[in-house]
């Protein structure tokens, strides 16, 4: 897996020129049509994290790797790409056609938190099969897009913001029904500050990176408060407890490093936070009923 591919990085690995605002925005957001990027225009695209954000329409048969999983499109496919997750997609067909949009979170800044969002969360839904009737929503919010990043409108990416969360909201009516909890702001406010100090250690981008908060008694440490207060918060507003979403962040990590890098064994053990190699083997035989290589030759 390569290092992680930045906006500069994208526009060097299309035809099109670096924009000359780039180098003065507070966030930087644009548009494009899927046809110019297939085809004969097509350029590979390793598999790795961006450090921006990208939806995509996809309209034809294709596969996309998203974090350890793969899934397989025969029609239309909506994917939601954040800094998280390393992903790549790959057009099983000649006649791919669709939209993207790529933006920093900056673009966002004073304007919500996009990467709140579920789609955009590690442990969301973030690649949906669409049917045609969605595609002809979605075209129409591109549409859009293109015809207000072109307009002289003062405002115009407040629009633009708009349609980004309206796409957004579009996905996350897709998700089946959920029971809605009501938490106090103050439960709200600690959970989401563990999840960020718990996100803020990944990705692992070499072999000498390792993380640093690995406990719940390390995060409770780090936000000020008891472990056990930690914990009943956290299971309150995500019904799960510290020690799990640790281990789940963890090993989704873990299924990343061991499928897209040649790093061994001991070398992911200790970016991981494991002193020994047989606990990471443990830890990892007690998930997914497999040691991580069998998970790896699999």
């Amino acid at each position: 897996m390569e290092k992680t591919m930045n906006i500069d990085d994208f526009y060097k690995c299309t035809s099109y020129p670096i924009p000359p605002s780039l180098r003065y925005e507070v966030g930087h957001f644009n548009v494009f049509k899927i046809d110019e990027f297939s085809g004969k225009n097509s350029k590979p695209i390793p598999y790795n994290r961006r450090n921006y954000y990208k939806i995509s329409v996809i309209i034809g048969k294709n596969r996309v790797h998203y974090a350890d999983k793969t899934f397989e499109a025969e029609h239309n496919t909506l994917l939601f790409a954040s800094p998280h997750i390393p992903y790549d997609w790959n057009p099983l067909t000649e006649n791919l056609s669709g939209f993207f949009c790529v933006f920093t979170e900056e673009f966002f800044h004073n304007y919500g938190n996009i990467k709140d969002y579920p789609v955009f969360n590690p442990s969301g839904n973030s690649v949906f099969s669409i049917s045609d009737e969605d595609v002809k929503a979605f075209s129409l919010i591109y549409d859009k897009m293109f015809k207000e990043i072109n307009s002289n409108y003062e405002y115009k990416y407040d629009v633009l913001r708009s349609l980004v969360l309206e796409i957004v909201h579009k996905a996350i009516r897709m998700y089946p029904a959920q029971k809605t909890e009501v938490h106090t702001n103050a439960a709200m406010r600690i959970s989401n500050l563990f999840l960020e100090l718990l996100e803020r250690q990944f990705p692992i981008e070499d072999t000498f990176q390792k993380i640093n908060f690995k406990t719940p008694s390390d995060f409770a440490n780090q936000l000020a408060i008891h472990v056990n207060y930690l914990n009943k918060t956290l299971k309150e507003t995500t019904q799960m407890t510290t020690s799990e979403l640790i281990a789940k962040r963890v090993l989704q990590e873990a299924k990343i490093i061991l499928k897209h890098t040649k790093w061994n064994i001991s070398e992911i053990a200790f970016s991981l936070g494991f002193e020994e190699t047989t606990h990471f083997n443990n830890f990892f035989k007690k998930h997914l009923h497999q040691t991580p290589t069998q998970f790896r030759n699999s």
